[in-house]
Formats: structure tokens, sequence, C-alpha cells
């Protein structure tokens, strides 16, 4: 009975209407309706009805909500807000500072670049650190010492004061407590061969150098050892999306350090972060040194898609197939899959791949555009030269050891080779079996 106790819809027909119906329809022994406000809906023909069902139209917008739902939606983004920074808080006062309290000497082996932004940025850690940095060029080592500048890669950002230069390894390297290596990949094993006589066996290699050795397909875990014909050399690879020129002006970025010594890991990651620097740690040091290997290719082929002016949808698809390519070769290598997703992979990948300051994305775009890879390199200064270039071919070779199939980074080693032109690799990349994704 509650039923009939609702609103009732009464049915008004159009007196012009007339039904075939024979039968007269009766409602026998209906209870009385009781005196609520009738929802009245007319049919007739030619004159459309509002429908007692649906929202009549207003001015509000129906994806706003009400004050109340909003005051609750605010409340719960506080406090998870307010959680995550008490976490943060807790999470400071417990680390440990006692590795840089303890740093008396950090050398840092290499003047480019990256290895004159971590050097400053080491320095700037704590006042007290001698920061030396072993450089060949000597105009560069007069300038960093005379004007605590590095004219060559930094005319405008002034060094620390504690950020000295020496082109003799031996005073370099004498009593340093870590070693921050940013020397080319390719030039690595006679660097290090040749100043091995003055390394401490016990000093910490944090290895800054992205690549593989061409001929014999090392990575730096596996060169620094033996080139310092040490096995037990202490090694950390830290990699990450990290352009030099953003670190030196100290903008928010993340790296990560990897080490099978999870204590060794910690304690550069507590020599390392700072305000604007985050570290996190991982042991997968394959997944991190493949991946910051492997970038440097994919960003060449990023940057043939651009000079060859292919559009978005076809960079974001090269950039996926990519990804793709690089997580089958690093876990049939050993490597863990949540790596190629993190900070030394999609991070690192995205940044190659998508900003313009990248060398490799450079060449890759030079190349797109028609210039000849041969005019390309002789413009560019030796020890500069896209680490991808070099690293094409070790690639491949490391793929097929493996038993892995990477159609774009295969096709951009053919293209290093000058075996293959940027718009046919594209016609027969296009052109492959469609199968299911992996």
């Amino acid at each position: 009975m509650e039923a009939l106790l609702e609103p009732v819809f009464v049915f008004k027909l159009n007196p012009s209407f007339t039904s075939k119906n024979p039968y007269t329809v009766h409602f026998p022994n209906l209870p009385k309706i009781p005196s609520k406000p009738l929802v009245v809906a007319t049919c007739c023909a030619g004159t459309p009805s509002p429908s007692p069902l649906l929202p009549q139209d207003s001015d509000q917008n129906p994806l706003q909500l009400s004050p109340d739902r909003t005051r609750d939606r605010r409340k719960v983004a506080r406090i998870a807000w307010e959680k995550l920074v008490r976490w943060s808080r807790s999470w400071r006062s417990k680390a440990k500072t006692d590795v840089l309290e303890r740093t008396k000497k950090v050398v840092v082996l290499g003047g480019g670049s990256f290895g004159t932004a971590m050097a400053a940025h080491v320095a700037n850690r704590k006042a007290q650190m001698e920061v030396s940095m072993l450089v060949r060029d000597p105009a560069v080592c007069r300038s960093i010492n005379e004007n605590h500048f590095n004219y060559k890669y930094f005319p405008e950002h002034k060094l620390p004061e504690n950020v000295t230069a020496t082109s003799d390894a031996k005073t370099a390297l004498l009593g340093a407590d870590y070693c921050l290596h940013a020397v080319p990949v390719q030039f690595s094993t006679s660097f290090l061969e040749g100043i091995a006589e003055h390394v401490d066996p016990g000093l910490p290699f944090i290895s800054l150098s992205k690549g593989l050795e061409l001929n014999t397909l090392r990575m730096m875990s596996q060169i620094i050892p033996q080139a310092l014909k040490n096995p037990r050399q202490p090694f950390i690879a830290l990699s990450g999306p990290s352009f030099a020129l953003e670190l030196m002006n100290k903008l928010p970025t993340a790296m990560v350090v990897a080490s099978k010594d999870k204590k060794l890991a910690h304690a550069v990651q507590q020599l390392l972060s700072c305000s604007h620097l985050r570290i996190s740690t991982s042991r997968d040091v394959t997944g991190v040194e493949i991946a910051g290997a492997l970038k440097n290719v994919l960003a060449i082929a990023a940057g043939i898609v651009e000079g060859m002016n292919l559009g978005n949808n076809s960079m974001a698809a090269l950039v996926a197939q990519g990804c793709s390519e690089i997580r089958w070769l690093a876990t049939k290598m050993g490597g863990k899959p949540a790596t190629i997703t993190g900070l030394s992979g999609t991070g690192d990948i995205v940044l190659t791949c998508f900003v313009n300051l990248s060398r490799n994305k450079r060449v890759g775009v030079r190349l797109g555009s028609g210039e000849k890879l041969e005019d390309i390199l002789s413009s560019m200064n030796q020890v500069l030269v896209a680490e991808g270039v070099s690293t094409a071919g070790a690639v491949i070779a490391l793929a097929q050891k493996y038993n892995v199939k990477m159609p774009v980074l295969t096709a951009v080693a053919r293209i290093m080779d000058s075996e293959l032109t940027p718009k046919k690799a594209v016609l027969e990349l296009m052109s492959l079996p469609q199968v299911e994704e992996v």
C-alpha cells in the first residue's frame, strides 16, 4: 500500500485521439488518492512534454561538487599531505649525516660538463671538504684554480672555493674518500690503466659515465675493476634524468645510486642528497647501467623522427617501442623490469628523447634533416661525441648474444653504419608484422 501513496501519473489524452479498441478498461476498487500534489504529464500529439524522470535544465554544473562534498575532499587531501610531511620530517630526523661529516676529500675524474657540475654540487655540501678535479687540459686547470670557472663548459657559473684542479693523478687521488668517475666510456679503460697505481683498493668509484665499450660490450661496473686490476674495487652507478646545466643551477633533480653493496649505496646517498637533489637507492646495477646506455641510442632515434618532421604520434610510438626493447634486453641480462620504469629508465629516456639539450638527440635531428654522419661527427669535439653513436653497435651485439629482437635500436645501428637511410628505416619499421604487444 505504501507504493500507492507516492505521486500518481495521470495521462490525459488529446480529445481528437480516437482508439479503435472496442473494449472499455475498468479499474475497480482503487483506493482513494490522498490529497498530494499530482504530477501530470499530457500526451498530446504534437505537444511534447518534459519527462518527469529527467532533471530539468538548470545553470548548475553537474560536475560541480556541493559545498559539503568540496569540504570533505579538501579535508582528505589535507590529511594525506600532513601525514606525508610528518613522515618526511621523521625520516630526515633519523637520517644519518655521519658520512658527510667524516668525508674530507672527493676526487672527480674528468673535467667535462657533468663532472664539473657534480664537483660543484659535492663541494657545496660541505665547505671544509676538498674536491679535487683531475683534468688533462692545462687551460681548464688554470681556469678552475685561478678564476674558479671551468671556462670551457660553465664560463658563467662560479665554482665553490673548495674546488681545485690538477693534472697530476697522484695528487688528485691522495687521501680521497670517494671518487666520481666522469670520463667517457670509450676512453675509460686507457685512462684508468694509466692511473691504477695511484688508486687505493678500497676507494669507492661512483660512475657517472653511461654507455657500453664498443668492442668488449662491457659496462662501467666491469670496466673499472678490470682496468684497475682489482675485482673488489667498490662500485656505484649514478644515473637518472639530469642535465649538468640544471644541476649547476640547483634546480630540483632526482637520481638513483645502484650498488650490490647496500650499505655503500646508502653512504653515497647521504653524501650526495640535498634539498634540490633526491637520491634513491637500488641494488640493480645491471638494470641501471643498461638503461643509461641504451637510452642514448633511443635518443638518436627520437632525434631522427623530429628531424624528419614525422609528428608527435610517431615520436610517442617510437619512444614506447624503444622503452620495451630496453626492458627486454635488460631483463634478459638480469635486470629488473621495475628499474626500467624508474628514474634511470623511463625518467632518463623521457629527458633525453624529448629535450634538445641532449647531444644524442641533436645528432639524430641532424641525421633526420639529411646531414651525413661523417659531417656531423667532424663538427663535434672528439670527447663530446654523443655516446649513443658508439654504443649503437654494441647494443645490437648484446641483443644477438641474448637473442632479443630490437627493431628500433637495430635500425639506429644500421644508420650509424651508413647501411640504411633514415627514410628507408622508417618504411621498414612500419612494415614489420603487426603482432601482440609484449
